[in-house]
Order: C-alpha cells, then structure tokens, then sequence
C-alpha cells in the first residue's frame, strides 16, 4: 500500500492538471507514480520535464530504457523495472534484449559500453574512474551523449527512489528483478 495518496487527475488543478493531461495523452493513462509525484507540483514538473527533454535528446529510445531497467534492477525497483520493460518493448527492444539490459549486459557493443557506464555510475556512487569515462568514448559516444547517459541515470535514480521510498502501486506487469539492490 502506498505511503502517500495518489492525486486523482480528476481533482487536479493548475499546471499538476495540464501536466496530469500531458502524461495521459502519452501513455493512455496516468501511472501511479505520476500520481504520487503530483502531490508536488514542483516535482511533477521536474520528472515530467525530464523525461520530456531526454526523450528529445540523442540517445536513442531504446538505450535510454535498457539504462532504466539496469538501474531498476540495482535499486530493486519493481514500478520502475515494469514500467521501462514495457516501455523498452514499445521502442523496439526485444524481451531478450530487455533481460539483459535489466542484468546490465547487450550484445550490441555500444549499448554494452553505455549500460557498463551507467550501472558504474550507479554502483560506485558516481565515483567512476578515467577509464569508463575512455571506454564510453572507445565505443563512439561523444561528451553530449555521456552527459544524457549521467542525465538518465539521475532521473532514474530520482524515479526509483519515489516508487520504492513511497511504496508506489505496480499498474505495469510484474518483471522479475535479477539481482538483489546492493
């Protein structure tokens, strides 16, 4: 159960129901999580807007979910891990493709180098060394493309630590997590 209420969009006002608007009108539904988060107008506008300004950035769709369930898994995050395997399978990615993400691997050397990075970034606190920083480069990604794998990670950070410090009901299927949170 929730440890917070979860705003009905439907009583909504302001900016927290246009943004409430926005978010149905993408996923056909407002998620729990958007719900929680709009007890904050501040935070809403915040996850919303990032969420918004990485979808427009330039690492693909697909990439940019295979880094959420990485994180998802590592921060045993159940709402977050549903959701972005959902999301992933929508932008392309196979369910073989997703369950190895969420384990933090990919065939595909690039996404391999990206979700190496990002789960560093996670598992040593930001604390990375040179060498991941070179190893990103060595598979082709440019320093906009690192700075929006670090912006990614961050905003997942901040999403799973809402679902799982607020207890947020799963509307997503349930995804099994692979690894326990460290």
């Amino acid at each position: 159960m929730t440890r917070i209420n979860l705003v009905d969009p439907t009583h909504a006002t302001g900016r927290t129901a246009e943004q409430l608007g926005e978010i149905k009108s993408a996923f056909g539904v407002v998620p729990n999580m958007f719900k929680a988060v709009a007890n904050s107008p501040a935070a809403l506008s915040s996850m919303w807007g990032a969420f918004g300004a990485l979808g427009g950035g330039r690492l693909p769709p697909k990439l940019g979910e295979q880094i959420a369930v990485a994180i998802a898994d590592r921060n045993d995050c159940h709402y977050c891990l549903a959701a972005h395997t959902a999301l992933g399978r929508k932008a392309g990615a196979t369910a073989q493709e997703m369950a190895e993400a969420q384990a933090g691997r990919s065939a595909d050397p690039r996404t391999a180098a990206a979700l190496a990075f990002a789960t560093a970034v996670v598992d040593k606190r930001a604390g990375i060394e040179a060498a991941d920083v070179e190893a990103l480069r060595q598979a082709g990604f440019d320093d906009g493309e690192i700075v929006e794998i670090v912006a990614h990670v961050a905003l997942n950070l901040f999403t799973n630590y809402v679902n799982v410090a607020l207890d947020v009901p799963l509307d997503f299927q349930k995804v099994k997590l692979t690894r326990a949170a460290a």
